[in-house]
């Protein structure tokens, strides 16, 4: 890493911005924030976190030496030698992508644009987008691309929940529209990460991010596709798959699930797949793994009622549901797949009441459904446990004493000897 010191603005403080914030400040840095969420700017400046990654203790670190500024205005922009966008690109109703926060933030920043500006996009997209809509945004000031003002593409790699790897140490993949514009991006980088991947251009750098997260979709979806069959078979997937890794080459292991969740899996194979639509192209194996992991909360359902109903009347059971948000350890419950499962249960008759400690309430069908303390007695009221997401700080061990019947579809309870009331999806 260099010692170059700058300001940067990024726009956007959620999931990946502000880690990103977090670590240019760490070294030396000054840092803009903007985010139009008033509500996260107020916790910002109160010293309030809103993920589960940061602590109180984290946020107020942020702004020890004053290097930390944070509004919901984009005024701060004319401050700032680089402008790093990190908003969310979710899909419409149609499944198609959807550029608004994107395009949003760009006609936000047009204003204070000036010459000498870099602009970053981070946020996971559709290969062309850096060039075909933010670079005549951004000439439409008249700036010129590569004169006197530049532009870049490097996909966030966060991953939200897991300590394994520190994230300056995640290799930062770049492709910047011209070679001046990778070079400014690449100083700019290579100042807080340890090593950065340059790509010959911002598509390539799209794309990339697109294909990890479409290996992982088509494997994970794979994996739930094996689950059904493996029911049937009498096989433990889980068992096969831990066996099938002492393999020393050849097999990576990907594990089943009720589905896949989060801003990234479920949404960035369908980027792609749109795009190469236009250019007459059918990417099968995207669209069958979408379809497998969209099935994947009915599949639980089903084996859910099956197990409920060979007791009593779906209609007298009840559920104690662990864990709402689409993975362990975070606080996101974005395309979660516990929400539709759990529709589901409550549409079949049977009661739910969940715990997460992460999620205080959420809404389903206009009705709030609150947190429940993780006791004993509030176990074995229910006729069992339906295990959606694994978190770390739950004791599956005390569980399986506990409670009559256990539903595990994330393999929590591994290691466990008395498994006589876990049934493993």
């Amino acid at each position: 890493m260099n010692e170059v010191k700058t300001s940067i603005a990024v726009i956007g403080l959620g999931y990946v911005g502000l880690p990103l914030a977090s670590l240019f400040l760490s070294k030396g840095h000054t840092v803009y924030g903007i985010d139009l969420d008033v509500t996260k700017i107020q916790k910002l400046r109160s010293y309030q976190s809103y993920l589960s990654d940061f602590s109180a203790k984290d946020i107020r670190k942020l702004f020890e030496g004053g290097r930390f500024h944070v509004s919901d205005s984009f005024s701060d922009i004319s401050h700032a030698e680089a402008i790093i966008i990190c908003v969310p690109t979710p899909l419409d109703q149609d499944h198609k992508p959807d550029l608004t926060y994107v395009k949003g933030a760009m006609s936000h920043i047009q204003p204070f644009l000036h010459e000498g500006h870099l602009i970053v996009l981070e946020s996971s997209t559709y290969p062309g987008t850096t060039e075909e809509e933010l670079q005549p945004m951004i000439e439409s000031t008249g700036l010129i691309v590569g004169k006197n003002a530049y532009l870049a593409y490097s996909p966030e790699r966060i991953d939200p929940g897991s300590h394994h790897d520190p994230l300056q140490n995640i290799p930062k993949v770049l492709g910047g529209v011209s070679a001046e514009c990778t070079a400014r991006a690449k100083r700019i980088y290579e100042s807080i990460f340890s090593k950065v991947v340059v790509v010959s251009s911002p598509r390539v750098a799209e794309f990339t991010k697109l294909l990890e997260n479409c290996q992982r979709l088509v494997n994970i979806s794979f994996m739930n596709e094996l689950t059904i069959i493996c029911e049937k078979m009498n096989i433990n997937l889980w068992e096969a798959i831990d066996a099938a890794s002492t393999k020393p080459y050849g097999f990576t292991p990907y594990y089943p699930g009720p589905g896949i969740g989060g801003h990234c899996i479920p949404v960035d194979p369908l980027y792609l797949q749109w795009k190469a639509k236009q250019f007459g192209g059918d990417l099968q194996l995207i669209h069958k793994a979408h379809e497998i992991n969209e099935a994947m909360p009915d599949y639980v359902v089903h084996r859910v009622s099956k197990l409920l109903s060979s007791r009593k009347p779906l209609e007298d059971s009840s559920l104690f549901v662990l864990g709402v948000t689409y993975k362990k350890d975070v606080n996101d419950m974005r395309e979660s797949s516990s929400v539709p499962i759990i529709k589901k249960l409550i549409d079949k008759g049977i009661k739910i009441q969940y715990h997460d400690p992460y999620i205080e309430k959420f809404i389903l069908d206009g009705v709030t459904l609150n947190n429940v303390p993780l006791t004993k007695r509030n176990i074995q009221r229910h006729d069992g446990v339906l295990i959606l997401t694994d978190h770390s700080s739950i004791s599956y061990e005390s569980l399986v004493t506990i409670a009559d019947l256990i539903i595990d579809t994330r393999n929590a309870t591994k290691g466990i000897q008395d498994r006589s009331n876990i049934v493993l999806i």
